[in-house]
């Protein structure tokens, strides 16, 4: 049975966490269980309960109860599902980018580095990757181009930011991803050092005088590998090129000397990804 709360008063603290809670109050540090984040639009709450994870409450344009989001209402049980005409909901900020539809959901617990590479060939790691469209922009490309799975440093924009989800249209909720290290880790050594452990040979994406080319023949032809992108700003820590077994560039033309991390992900992935398991049709 359905839950329908009309709204009359856009300061309850019912709705505090569509309009007025910041990222980190919803990822909320010191009680990680009551942490929040929230869904747009009917495609990614679908994803997001597709994989799991546990809705608080919905706040949808009225006409989408019998229409884009009657399924979604069914699928979340009896939980409140507050909703206004279009022109009162847009006093809520940011909500005319979301399609009509918000979905506030608890946090899933993180997987452990060994279950998110289990099985895996693929491996994508960000290091200090801090932009949330980039993070976003980044997991869609893995998702669309043969990536297992994603691993980040704690430096980096969390997927489960409102516009990192956003961006990625979901697809957070599909690719297998955590957190490496810790605070004071700002490289991506653990990381390396656990896949190299499980296996996995990794490639560092970097300018430098020693890179092979994306299309080099051993680098592609390895089993298991990690592709390595750095932040936005000054690419990866000289130690963490060090670390890995390959240094690799992209080849760049009219005097154009890198690409933005999302792009140049993009690239990296369909070169190397996974095409064995996905076969182009």
């Amino acid at each position: 049975m359905s839950n329908i709360i009309e709204i009359n008063d856009f300061n309850a603290p019912e709705l505090d966490v569509y309009a007025r809670l910041t990222e980190n109050q919803l990822l909320n540090r010191h009680e990680p269980e009551k942490g929040m984040f929230i869904a747009e639009s009917p495609k990614v709450i679908e994803r997001a309960l597709d994989a799991g994870c546990i809705p608080v409450s919905l706040l949808l344009e009225k006409k989408h109860i019998e229409g884009q989001a009657k399924d979604i209402i069914e699928r979340c049980g009896n939980i409140p599902v507050y909703t206004a005409e279009f022109d009162l909901l847009t006093k809520l900020t940011g909500f005319e980018l979301t399609r009509g539809a918000l979905c506030a959901m608890y946090r899933p617990q993180l997987p452990s580095i060994e279950d998110v590479c289990n099985n895996a060939k693929r491996i994508a790691i960000l290091e200090n990757v801090m932009n949330p469209t980039n993070v976003g922009a980044i997991f869609r490309s893995a998702a669309a181009l043969n990536m297992d799975a994603v691993l980040l440093t704690p430096a980096c924009s969390n997927p489960l930011y409102r516009r990192a989800i956003r961006v990625s249209m979901g697809t957070v909720f599909q690719i297998p991803w955590t957190f490496i290290g810790n605070k004071s880790e700002d490289r991506a050594t653990q990381g390396i050092n656990k896949l190299h452990e499980l296996g996995f040979k990794t490639a560092a994406m970097a300018l430098c005088e020693e890179s092979v080319s994306i299309d080099d023949p051993e680098l592609m032809s390895e089993d298991k590998l990690a592709i390595i992108l750095g932040t936005e700003g000054d690419g990866l820590a000289t130690s963490t090129i060090a670390d890995c077994d390959y240094t690799v560039c992209i080849p760049m033309s009219h005097g154009v000397d890198s690409l933005n991390v999302a792009a140049a992900s993009a690239v990296a992935f369909w070169q190397l990804g996974n095409k064995k398991t996905f076969p182009l049709l």
